[in-house]
């Protein structure tokens, strides 16, 4: 019997280290996969903090002063923790503490006024920048803005080029040193357009049209989506906005209307049925004021309903 616990005892043991060696190693693969994938993906586009445009520039700058306006108050306030930390620790014997409390004015004044100063300085801050980054201010480009009309559907993008005459779904292409006039509205719920590397999230509602103006600086494929859930489809409410030169924006135009169907009621009635991971399609041509008309039908047609509401064409009643 005494044997056996011993044997127990020693496999016991040696399970124990065997295991230990194992998780050791675990742990060391799992940090040199950490170690070894944080600075590629740094490497990678990261949306916001790569901007392709002067108005997600200037988002970022405005982000990265209102960072370090914070840190003035943050860095120095982790750095007293430590020094008091490590100063008072139970084994310095030359650190006085007194276990009276006491008034001093001077110390109440700097820990007061400082946090005051940021919080002055960094609303200042963000209340220039905002007005700055007016979704509805115009951009100087290098020709005249181009306008862009904006329908989230259910779930997807319809996008309507109405000076071109054309539409497209769930791709955009604009060309670049171009300001962009979006004018945006949803024919279903809320959703939020957003292009992080263009800047600027705004949101899309039935019944209103919102503004926004954007400008891509240089050729690219940058990623928009719908920042907003808004049903069962909502992950693949996703675009692609193709900044390309000029000439290739009038060559793109010139393939669209040559191909693809008509966007009139009828294929309006079709587009607008909910449906998902829908690719990228573009029509040759475009009822007139079909954005007007989808606000209209949104406020008093069945649009009001809500998701997958269906289009009625003017003149006609819903069920009719």
């Amino acid at each position: 019997m005494h044997d056996l616990r011993y044997a127990t005892a020693g496999a016991t043991r040696r399970f124990a280290t065997h295991l230990g060696g194992r998780l050791r190693r675990a742990d060391l693969r799992r940090w040199l996969f950490v170690c070894t994938a944080v600075p590629i993906a740094a490497c990678q586009p990261a949306g916001v903090i790569d901007p392709q445009g002067p108005i997600a520039s200037a988002e970022r700058l405005l982000m990265i002063n209102c960072t370090a306006i914070m840190l003035v108050v943050v860095i120095p306030v982790i750095v007293a923790i430590l020094g008091f930390a490590w100063w008072y620790r139970a084994s310095n014997a030359r650190a006085s503490r007194a276990p009276d409390e006491g008034y001093e004015g001077r110390i109440e004044f700097v820990v007061w006024s400082i946090p005051a100063l940021i919080v002055i300085l960094l609303g200042g801050v963000i209340w220039i920048g905002s007005h700055q980054l007016d979704p509805r201010a115009p951009i100087t480009g290098k020709a005249d803005p181009l306008r862009v009309e904006v329908v989230a559907l259910d779930w997807k993008w319809l996008f309507i080029y109405p000076d071109q005459g054309i539409a497209a779904v769930n791709q955009l292409v604009i060309p670049v040193g171009t300001p962009v006039n979006f004018r945006l509205t949803s024919a279903t719920v809320m959703n939020s357009f957003f292009v992080p590397q263009l800047g600027s999230q705004i949101y899309t509602m039935g019944g209103m049209a919102t503004h926004l103006n954007l400008l891509a600086d240089k050729p690219g494929k940058y990623p928009g989506f719908s920042a907003m859930f808004s049903g069962d489809g909502f992950s693949d409410m996703r675009f692609i906005a193709k900044a390309v030169s000029a000439g290739d924006f009038d060559a793109w135009v010139k393939e669209a209307r040559g191909k693809g169907p008509a966007l009139n009621d009828t294929g309006y009635t079709q587009l607008a049925k909910p449906s998902e991971a829908v690719p990228p399609a573009t029509y040759r041509s475009v009822e007139p004021n079909l954005f007007e008309r989808i606000i209209d039908q949104t406020v008093s047609g069945p649009g009001k309903a809500g998701v997958g509401a269906a289009w009625c064409p003017p003149g006609q009643q819903a069920g009719g």
